[in-house]
Protein backbone atom coordinates (compact mmCIF):
# COMPACT_ATOMS: atom_id res chain seq x y z
CA UNK A 1 0.00 0.00 0.00
CA UNK A 2 1.70 3.52 -1.10
CA UNK A 3 1.43 6.50 1.25
CA UNK A 4 -1.47 8.28 -1.21
CA UNK A 5 -3.51 5.27 -0.59
CA UNK A 6 -3.02 5.43 3.49
CA UNK A 7 -3.58 9.00 3.41
CA UNK A 8 -6.75 8.76 1.10
CA UNK A 9 -7.62 6.36 4.02
CA UNK A 10 -6.60 8.07 6.90
CA UNK A 11 -9.09 11.18 4.97
CA UNK A 12 -11.93 9.00 4.28
CA UNK A 13 -11.78 7.35 8.40
CA UNK A 14 -11.62 11.24 9.70
CA UNK A 15 -14.79 12.00 7.77
CA UNK A 16 -16.42 8.97 9.00
CA UNK A 17 -15.88 10.01 12.40
CA UNK A 18 -16.99 13.74 11.93
CA UNK A 19 -20.08 12.45 10.37
CA UNK A 20 -20.99 9.46 13.05
CA UNK A 21 -20.92 12.47 16.02
CA UNK A 22 -17.58 11.24 17.27
CA UNK A 23 -15.19 13.67 16.82
CA UNK A 24 -16.40 17.51 16.70
CA UNK A 25 -14.97 20.70 15.30
CA UNK A 26 -12.41 21.09 18.23
CA UNK A 27 -10.45 18.26 16.53
CA UNK A 28 -10.25 20.36 13.54
CA UNK A 29 -8.84 23.09 15.21
CA UNK A 30 -6.29 21.15 17.26
CA UNK A 31 -5.11 19.11 13.63
CA UNK A 32 -4.60 22.93 12.78
CA UNK A 33 -1.63 23.35 15.36
CA UNK A 34 -0.01 20.59 13.64
CA UNK A 35 2.74 21.79 11.31
CA UNK A 36 6.16 21.12 9.78
CA UNK A 37 8.02 21.36 12.89
CA UNK A 38 5.91 19.70 14.81
CA UNK A 39 4.46 16.79 12.42
CA UNK A 40 3.22 14.71 14.86
CA UNK A 41 1.78 17.19 17.24
CA UNK A 42 -1.86 15.67 17.07
CA UNK A 43 -0.45 12.07 17.29
CA UNK A 44 1.41 12.94 20.82
CA UNK A 45 -1.85 14.97 22.03
CA UNK A 46 -4.05 11.80 21.19
CA UNK A 47 -2.02 9.26 22.75
CA UNK A 48 -1.29 11.08 25.82
CA UNK A 49 -5.70 11.73 25.70
CA UNK A 50 -5.90 7.93 25.58
CA UNK A 51 -3.01 7.00 28.46
CA UNK A 52 -4.73 9.48 30.53
CA UNK A 53 -7.50 8.02 30.01
CA UNK A 54 -7.29 4.53 31.01
CA UNK A 55 -6.35 6.13 34.44
CA UNK A 56 -9.36 7.80 34.71
CA UNK A 57 -11.49 4.92 33.41
CA UNK A 58 -9.68 2.53 35.89
CA UNK A 59 -9.76 4.95 38.85
CA UNK A 60 -13.55 5.75 38.27
CA UNK A 61 -14.04 1.55 37.80
CA UNK A 62 -11.90 1.17 41.41
CA UNK A 63 -14.02 4.44 42.99
CA UNK A 64 -17.51 2.11 41.77
CA UNK A 65 -16.43 -0.82 43.06
CA UNK A 66 -16.26 0.11 46.95
CA UNK A 67 -18.87 -0.75 49.43
CA UNK A 68 -19.81 2.85 49.95
CA UNK A 69 -19.78 4.66 46.74
CA UNK A 70 -17.77 8.48 46.83
CA UNK A 71 -19.88 9.99 43.87
CA UNK A 72 -18.19 13.25 44.59
CA UNK A 73 -14.47 11.27 44.03
CA UNK A 74 -16.43 9.48 41.33
CA UNK A 75 -17.93 13.05 39.68
CA UNK A 76 -13.94 14.12 39.77
CA UNK A 77 -12.92 11.69 37.40
CA UNK A 78 -15.83 11.86 35.34
CA UNK A 79 -15.40 16.03 34.98
CA UNK A 80 -12.04 15.57 34.20
CA UNK A 81 -11.92 13.06 31.36
CA UNK A 82 -14.80 15.28 30.46
CA UNK A 83 -12.40 18.16 30.37
CA UNK A 84 -9.71 16.25 28.44
CA UNK A 85 -12.56 14.54 25.53
CA UNK A 86 -13.38 17.80 24.94
CA UNK A 87 -9.97 19.76 24.64
CA UNK A 88 -9.58 16.65 21.69
CA UNK A 89 -12.74 17.04 19.90
CA UNK A 90 -14.35 13.90 21.04
CA UNK A 91 -17.75 14.45 21.53
CA UNK A 92 -19.02 11.11 21.85
CA UNK A 93 -16.78 11.00 24.93
CA UNK A 94 -17.93 14.15 26.13
CA UNK A 95 -21.77 14.00 26.22
CA UNK A 96 -21.55 10.23 28.05
CA UNK A 97 -19.29 12.00 30.46
CA UNK A 98 -22.20 15.20 30.70
CA UNK A 99 -24.86 11.93 31.29
CA UNK A 100 -22.34 10.13 33.86
CA UNK A 101 -22.22 13.10 35.64
CA UNK A 102 -25.80 13.57 36.19
CA UNK A 103 -25.83 10.11 37.53
CA UNK A 104 -23.95 11.07 40.11
CA UNK A 105 -25.35 14.40 41.18
CA UNK A 106 -28.14 12.15 41.83
CA UNK A 107 -25.86 8.99 42.80
CA UNK A 108 -27.84 7.20 40.34
CA UNK A 109 -25.99 4.01 40.62
CA UNK A 110 -27.73 2.46 37.99
CA UNK A 111 -28.11 5.21 35.64
CA UNK A 112 -31.41 5.26 34.63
Amino acid sequence: MDVGQLQRQFIDYTASLFREGFLDDQFTQLRKLQDENNPDFVFEVVSLFFDDSEKLVNNMAKALEQPTIEFKQVDAHVHQFKGSSSSIGALRVKNVCVAFRSFCEQQNIDGY
